[in-house]
């Protein structure tokens, strides 16, 4: 992974588009104050030219030259420096050619006026930028200052880092969690919009999982720290978010790569342009040309031809993408990942945790003979309650509800897509479905292959003990997710699942999906990946949630982690991370990607088309130096704002 930006320094490009100040200067009020004293030099300047009050032509060239130097000595300096660092053709280099060429054929206030406008809208570029910057950086950084330790029967107010893992931390109602921890209280609820973009309250339980950035709503809770400040779940968002910045999209690594060969074309035409009438006056004696106005004419190709309006608007309409689906809840690892969803052709999902809302309860006991219900349910929950998986949690809850002591059992060992195994004081045992005990050759019931109930079997010393069935449910908004993925064009959707098929296919059947397949371990899951992707040259997404979604996610052309707080494992792999458990979010990510990439097509027609135009008017000596700073000016400033404005946007 690369090393991550810090989300306040400005971004870098091709052509080295900073302000007039790079050390940082722009928002000081120098930066401001010596353009003003360039303006009202020229702007007197040309009073004295009308009036003709310039007596000798050396005064007229030291007024011009004073009013030059406020704006020009900054950018002389920073093509300086970029020329010792090897770097010739840069947009710095061109405004100062185009200055001192306009002063070489005595065209002051034009000269004056290539670097005051460039100045001026340098200021207004990086202040536009700054400012899209900081509100995704104050949007995403909502980390609280301090934590309440409780120490005895006193809080003390500290520093978050200084908290150690373990702690108890009390949170007051309407105050921001400062660290992930476990809820001691027995119930609280919890604004979650930080995380996942849903304005809903989320009810935790004791035990539970409390994320740093969710709000205590309506009582004072107290929670365990469970992970250093560092590593909580909002400093992971905002790690992804900086770390976001380095990977570029296409369109931008394109700008990038066009720009080293776009500026020295141009800055070569701008001298045949220049140089190209004398040289015909060579073969045709009888034309004649001047050199004041053919010089002119290079000089206004050179400055219309600064790419700097793609260069800072593309990567900002990236930028503004990916802030704006941080809104959202979904967090988009990079800008290349912005261009993927626009494309997609297909979309698998997982089902547990995914489409379903992985909540289960044991809705039936079915025993061997000769088994109890008891030893089953001590069988199941003493291998079970190592598991994390929601079907795990939902036995080893309701063995509990009924009295069973949880043993918990020595050297389990979870076989993904299957269950998990161990031994325990009565000898070997096995927990999961019928392909795990299948395959250690253990008999049971033949009616459980075909049952379309999701089943928990429990075996001892290769014995058949019994099962439990388990319920779950589908999201609210699952059906909702796949018409609107329908509604966005997405051709093929489809679900892969380690759940048996008719299990499947029945959700398939609910959620109005064509394609479903289970019985599918995380290796059948891959392979079903690699198969979509060989059948169409369109990219392949898959929605997981779990660890064993991991090798699907990583291998498919966009991975998409349901639920960013779940499975680091899925989170660490995926492409996307969906903060919230709403599958729907998938489609929103898809209108955010293509808003995001019609932005930057949008900006790039209108820097090429309005440049363009004025290169082909400047080369025919119907454009000037005025128009052409206008022009430059002008198209980045457009290109800024309609980069900006993805972040005002509704999706």
């Amino acid at each position: 992974m690369k090393k991550a930006k810090n989300m306040n320094t400005p971004h870098t490009h091709a052509c080295n588009c900073h302000t007039h100040a790079p050390t940082g200067e722009a928002h000081s009020l120098g930066a401001y104050a010596w353009p003003l004293v360039s303006l009202l030099l020229l702007g007197g300047g040309l009073l004295l030219d009308a009036a003709g009050a310039f007596g000798h032509p050396l005064l007229r060239l030291a007024w011009y030259l004073g009013a030059y130097l406020p704006v020009g000595l900054p950018v002389l300096r920073s093509a300086w420096e970029q020329l010792r660092r090897g770097g010739l053709f840069n947009e710095f280099t061109l405004m100062t050619l185009a200055a001192i060429g306009a002063f070489c054929i005595g065209e002051y206030p034009e000269g004056v006026a290539v670097m005051l406008f460039y100045t001026v809208g340098e200021i207004f570029q990086e202040r536009a930028v700054g400012r899209a910057r900081r509100s995704i950086g104050a949007l995403l950084d909502v980390r609280p200052r301090t934590a309440n330790l409780v120490g005895g029967e006193r809080t003390e107010a500290i520093a978050p880092e200084r908290v150690a893992v373990g702690s108890e931390i009390e949170i007051r109602a309407g105050e921001r969690v400062p660290l992930d921890g476990v809820l001691l209280d027995a119930e609280a609820s919890f604004n979650t919009s930080a995380l996942t973009g849903e304005s809903v309250p989320r009810r935790i339980r004791r035990g539970e999982n409390v994320l740093a950035g969710m709000i205590a709503e309506n009582r004072t809770v107290r929670v365990r720290t469970t992970r250093p400040f560092a590593d909580s779940a909002l400093a992971r968002i905002l790690r992804l978010v900086e770390q976001a910045a380095d990977r570029k999209a296409p369109a931008e690594r394109f700008i990038r790569r066009f720009a080293r060969i776009y500026t020295p074309v141009v800055t070569l035409l701008a001298a045949v342009i220049a140089t190209a009438p004398w040289l015909w006056s060579l073969v045709d004696p009888q034309f004649a040309f001047s050199w004041s106005e053919s010089i002119y004419r290079g000089l206004v190709f050179l400055v219309i031809s600064c790419p700097c309006a793609l260069v800072v608007s593309i990567p900002l309409g990236y930028f503004g993408g990916i802030g704006a689906a941080s809104r959202q809840g979904i967090l988009f690892k990079g800008g290349n990942f912005l261009d993927v969803v626009t494309r997609l052709g297909t979309v698998l999902f997982d089902k547990t945790g995914t489409l379903t809302e992985g909540t289960f309860e044991v809705r039936e006991v079915h025993t061997a003979p000769e088994v109890s219900e008891r030893k089953l349910l001590e069988t199941l929950a003493a291998l079970e309650s190592r598991s994390t998986h929601p079907i795990a949690r939902a036995v080893v809850r309701y063995a509990e509800n009924r009295g069973v002591a949880v043993a918990r059992g020595a050297d389990t060992t979870e076989h993904p897509g299957r269950g998990v195994s161990g031994r325990l004081a009565q000898g070997e045992a096995l927990a999961g479905n019928t392909r795990l005990l299948r395959e250690r050759g253990v008999e049971y019931p033949a009616e459980l292959d075909a049952s379309a109930e999701t089943s928990v079997l429990a075996a001892l010393d290769d014995r058949y003990l019994g099962c439990v069935t388990v319920a779950d449910r589908p999201k609210p908004d699952a059906r909702e997710a796949v018409e609107a993925l329908k509604a966005e064009g997405i051709p093929h959707i489809g679900i892969l699942s380690g759940d048996r098929q008719a299990l499947v296919s029945r959700l398939a059947g609910q959620l109005g999906i064509d394609e479903a397949w289970g019985d599918l371990l995380p290796e059948g899951k891959a392979a079903r990946i690699e198969a979509k992707r060989s059948e169409s040259s369109l990219p392949v997404a898959f929605v997981g949630d779990g660890i064993n979604d991991a090798p699907a996610l990583a291998l498919s052309d966009l991975g998409i982690a349901m639920g960013g707080l779940g499975s680091d494992a899925a989170i660490e792999t995926a492409d996307v991370v969906i903060q919230s458990d709403r599958p729907s979010k998938v489609a929103t990510a898809i209108r955010i990607g293509r808003a995001t990439r019609r932005i930057v097509w949008q900006n790039i027609a209108l820097a090429f088309g309005v440049k363009l135009l004025v290169l082909v008017l400047g080369a025919g000596g119907l454009a000037t130096l005025w128009e052409a700073v206008f022009a430059d000016v002008g198209v980045a400033l457009l290109a800024i704002l309609n980069a900006v404005r993805i972040q005002r946007k509704q999706f």
